[in-house]
């Protein structure tokens, strides 16, 4: 499956949702996964218009892999579930957040969040 520059392939995805979204070059948005109860930054993976009509109609994260060139659903091999609670696009429809409630480490390396790692600055260190 190759991404096609520019525009979409063609997907489920409704196409009033479809007109709205500003897509990078490979037809990409970015999606924020978070956790809907804490308010929890989680992730942030890459949809096009299919895996937002599959996040969309499954009730289940569903993501493009750059690397792998293919779709995968957060969990299906990890147990690490995203279960959609909300979708929402930004103001310029060019980033989805999408509120879920994660079981589990969210990140491939196990932690919670991708973003407990390498913090970059604290508020204390102002």
């Amino acid at each position: 499956m190759t991404r096609t520059t520019g525009s979409p392939r063609p997907s489920g995805l409704a196409p009033e949702i479809a007109a709205r979204l500003k897509r990078d070059p490979d037809g990409l948005v970015p999606a924020v996964a978070q956790q809907y109860d804490t308010g929890e930054v989680l992730m942030l993976g890459w949809m096009d218009d299919e895996a937002l009509h599959r996040t969309l109609t499954t009730g289940r994260c569903t993501y493009w892999s750059r690397s792998r060139q293919e779709y995968w659903v957060k969990g299906d091999t990890s147990g690490h579930v995203q279960v959609v609670k909300s979708v929402a696009l930004d103001c310029d429809a060019d980033t989805v957040l999408v509120k879920v409630d994660q079981t589990g480490a969210a990140c491939h390396t196990g932690e919670r969040t991708c973003f407990d790692a390498d913090v970059l600055l604290k508020g204390e260190d102002r």
